[in-house]
C-alpha cells in the first residue's frame, strides 16, 4: 500500500478513484488499522471512490516523534486527516468514521464544513467514557502492555456469538491492537478522554447519518442515540446483533446502510452501479 507524507509524517493510506462524484473517507477506531474496512470497501466495489488511511503510530503510518508537542488531542487527529486530505487535493468528502474515528470526523464537519458533502458517524459518541475510565485504561496500557489488555478488548468490541463462530478473525485484530505503538495508543486514549463535542455537535450542518451496534458495549446504542439529537435533521439506525465495530462483524448491512443514505430510495435507481453483489 502506497505512503504519503502529511503533517510531516509518513501515513499509509489507500486510494481508489473510481471517477464516482462521491469519495468516502474511512476514519479508524483506536486500536485498528485501514484493513477493519476490507469488508464495505468489497461490498461498495466501484459505485464511489473510497479512501482509507492509518492514524500515527497505528498500523503502518509512522509514530508520533517522542518529542512532539502536538498529539493527544482531537484537534491534531484532525489536523492529520485534513493534511491528508490537503496532500490528496480532495476538496469534497464524505467522512465514514468509527468511535474516535467518527470524533475526528465530527470534528472536521465542524471545522472545514465546506468540504463535507454528509457525514455518517459510527458507534460513537459526543463523550465516550468517563475521565476515570480512560485513565484507568492509560495506567493499563504502560503497566502490562497492550497485548495483555487486547484479549479483554475483543470482549467489548465483538459480541459473543461473533467471537465464537469467528475465532481466526477476531485472532487477527487481537494482534492488530497488540502491534499498535503504546505511545499513540495512550495519546488517543488521552484525546478520546479530554474531548467533549456536545458543542461541535450542535454546529453540524451536513446531513448526517448515525449507527451504532445493539450489542455495542463501547458506545452503546443510547449513547449513540443521544449524538444523534443534537445533530439536526441527523438519522439513527441500528444494526441488530452487531457490536463496537460493525464494518467488521456486519460489512453487508453497514454497506446498506451508507449506500441507502447517500442514494436516497427515490433516486437510488440513478446510483453508479457495481455496489453491492
Amino acid at each position: 500500500m502506497p505512503f504519503i507524507t502529511a503533517q510531516n509524517r509518513l501515513v499509509q493510506y489507500q486510494y481508489a478513484d473510481n471517477g464516482q462524484p462521491h469519495t468516502l473517507v474511512f476514519i479508524n477506531s483506536l486500536g485498528t488499522d485501514l484493513r477493519i474496512w476490507d469488508g464495505v470497501v468489497a461490498q461498495l466495489g466501484m459505485s464511489v471512490n473510497t479512501l482509507r488511511y492509518d492514524k500515527r503510530g497505528h498500523g503502518l503510518s509512522e509514530e508520533t516523534p517522542a518529542d512532539a508537542l502536538d498529539t493527544g488531542t482531537m484537534e491534531a487527529f484532525t489536523d492529520d486527516l485534513i493534511g491528508l486530505l490537503d496532500a490528496l487535493n480532495i476538496d469534497r468528502c464524505i467522512p465514514v468514521g468509527l468511535s474516535v474515528g467518527g470524533r475526528i470526523a465530527l470534528m472536521l464537519a465542524d471545522r472545514q464544513p465546506e468540504r463535507v458533502e454528509r457525514l455518517i458517524l459510527c458507534d460513537t459518541g459526543h463523550v465516550i467514557g468517563t475521565l476515570q475510565s480512560w485513565d484507568d485504561r492509560i495506567e493499563a496500557v504502560r503497566s502490562v502492555g497492550l497485548a495483555r489488555l487486547a484479549p479483554q478488548i475483543m470482549e467489548r468490541w465483538f459480541p459473543a456469538h461473533f467471537r465464537q463462530g469467528n475465532a481466526n478473525q477476531v485472532g487477527i485484530f487481537q494482534r492488530m491492537v497488540a502491534a499498535c505503538a503504546p505511545a499513540d495508543y495512550i495519546r488517543t486514549c488521552e484525546a478520546i478522554r479530554d474531548a467533549d463535542l456536545t458543542t461541535e455537535a450542535g454546529r453540524v450542518t451536513a446531513p448526517t447519518l448515525c449507527i451504532v451496534g445493539s450489542e455495542d458495549l463501547a458506545t452503546p446504542p443510547t449513547l449513540v442515540q443521544s449524538l444523534s439529537a443534537l445533530i439536526s435533521g441527523s438519522q439513527f439506525r441500528v444494526i441488530d446483533g452487531s457490536g463496537h465495530i460493525p464494518c467488521v462483524d456486519n460489512p453487508v448491512r453497514l454497506t446498506e446502510l451508507i449506500l441507502d443514505f447517500i442514494y436516497p430510495q427515490p433516486t437510488r435507481r440513478t446510483a453508479p452501479k457495481g455496489g453491492l453483489g
